[in-house]
């Protein structure tokens, strides 16, 4: 019989890390791992923090040290673009010309910037975040007096609003919606992060619309609002939210809906075929229904699943959602999912105004989420109170004094 290979497309830190699964749970058959970037797997979140912030140096981003992936027989691939799979004939077609042949794919090919249809989206100047080159790029930009836009209010945008604060520069943040992670946090405690930032400086303009970002020469100049005010820059970062990477699962005829479709094992509609990180709907057994995060924590976690249930044993992903930030020196934790106003009371916990505090999601007495603030080692209660089966009492969770339990 003919060595059983398996083939990631997506060299990331969910790539990575299925590969360091497939060899610590002892498969010993072919790993090819394809990247179209020239940088080895490395971690997204150091790229609007640390790194950004000057606190990282540029290697501690990697996932593995440079020689892991030919101590460990992996064929990694850099610069190599996968533009087709023939599922048919278990092959992954690449941009060269090349064919690899598979038993098992894991498709791991993560998310991209939106491009919002905008003129002067593309100029000279306008920064999108979402590789290594990109962050050292607009790292070089954030100096004393620089003058940024920030178009967007999310979790990028405010990340990179706190490094670029914290060197010097000028920040103006442009967001439509009326609070910023207005439909990730609901009014209660997106609040908490517009205060934030205004107490650190930064213009953040709410409720607006922008109409392009100017240019002179080829040059971004700054941003136009629809009411005619203009915001003067000497960069422009876009940050309107991110685009799951499924043109080659759904070239394939993979389903796709909000993602690409896998089960609670993450495999797909093609039994050989799996998916995991920012492109993975995958069934939740807590929810029951399908979740797609775009969060390092699925990168990190799921390749596990995958790579166990690729080398055919029972493994199913039912690990919360988590994220966390840090901007200034707030620092923060969130389990749980909830979708926008799905939730009827948020229950803090501790000193709002201080930032030191747990907020929890509420729905008919069931805790949806939980997210600490400057208050640490609670991870493993709030994910117990969100897994609890009945209701819990409200005034218990805001007394500081009680037990973090259900």
């Amino acid at each position: 019989m003919a060595e059983q290979g398996f083939v990631i497309v997506g060299a990331g830190l969910a790539g990575a890390k299925a590969a360091e699964a497939l060899r610590a749970q002892g498969f010993t058959g072919r790993v090819t791992l394809i990247g179209d970037e020239p940088d080895r797997p490395y971690e997204r979140p150091p790229l609007s923090k640390d790194f950004l912030a000057g606190k990282a140096e540029r290697d501690s981003v990697f996932v593995h040290e440079e020689g892991w992936y030919s101590e460990h027989d992996v064929d990694l691939r850099l610069g190599a673009t996968a533009t087709a799979i023939d599922r048919d004939n278990h092959v992954v077609r690449l941009d060269g010309g090349e064919t690899v042949g598979y038993d098992k794919l894991l498709l791991a090919t993560g998310s991209s910037p939106r491009h919002p249809p905008i003129p002067g989206a593309d100029a000279e100047g306008v920064h999108y975040l979402r590789r290594l080159g990109d962050s050292a790029k607009l790292k070089a930009t954030l100096t004393a007096g620089t003058r940024l836009a920030v178009i967007g209010a999310g979790w990028i945008g405010l990340e990179v609003a706190a490094a670029a604060r914290e060197a010097g520069a000028e920040v103006t943040v442009l967001e439509v919606a009326e609070l910023p992670l207005l439909a990730v946090l609901g009014r209660e405690v997106a609040t908490v992060f517009a205060d934030l930032h205004r107490a650190r400086g930064v213009d953040l303009r709410l409720g607006v619309h922008v109409k392009a970002i100017t240019t002179d020469e080829g040059k971004a100049t700054g941003v136009r609002l629809d009411d005619g005010t203009e915001v003067a820059a000497d960069a422009v970062l876009v940050a309107v939210g991110a685009a799951p990477n499924v043109e080659l699962a759904q070239a394939a005829g993979l389903a796709v809906d909000n993602g690409v479709v896998v089960d609670s094992s993450l495999r797909t509609t093609d039994p050989d075929i799996f998916a995991a990180g920012d492109i993975a709907s995958a069934q939740h057994p807590l929810f029951g229904k399908h979740v797609r995060v775009e969060h390092w924590a699925n990168a990190l976690n799921q390749p596990a699943v995958a790579a166990a249930a690729m080398a055919g044993q029972e493994a199913t992903y039912d690990e919360l959602p988590y994220f966390y930030t840090d901007q200034y020196d707030l620092g923060m934790e969130y389990h749980g999912h909830v979708d926008p106003g799905a939730y009827d009371r948020v229950v803090f916990r501790g000193d709002v105004e201080a930032r030191e505090f747990i907020a929890f999601w509420l729905r008919d007495g069931h805790v949806l989420a939980g997210m600490n603030v400057n208050v640490w080692d609670v991870g493993d209660q709030l994910k117990a109170l969100i897994r609890a089966e009945g209701p819990v009492d409200a005034d218990r969770l805001a007394d500081p004094n009680a037990p973090l339990e259900p």
